[in-house]
């Protein structure tokens, strides 16, 4: 089950309630009982290296399939 992590505003406390997908966005009250609540963004949504936003580099020569590479080309 997904693990949302929310902040509390009035004790400005950080929490996680796990629930199923389809309540994600439902409000969630902080542990000391406050209901004045924020969802977080998730770091692993939005965290990663530059490397890994890298496009991938293409396959090293070899042809084969389609007509500038097959030799199917006069």
């Amino acid at each position: 089950m997904p693990r949302y992590e929310y902040r509390c505003r009035p004790c400005d406390d950080t929490f996680e309630v796990s629930r199923p997908m389809a309540q994600s966005s439902d409000p969630a009250t902080c542990p000391a009982g406050h209901e004045d609540t924020v969802k977080l963004l998730s770091t692993v949504a939005v965290g990663g290296s530059a490397a890994s936003a890298a496009p991938a580099a293409a396959p090293a020569g070899g042809g084969g399939g389609g007509c500038c590479g097959g030799g199917c080309c006069g």
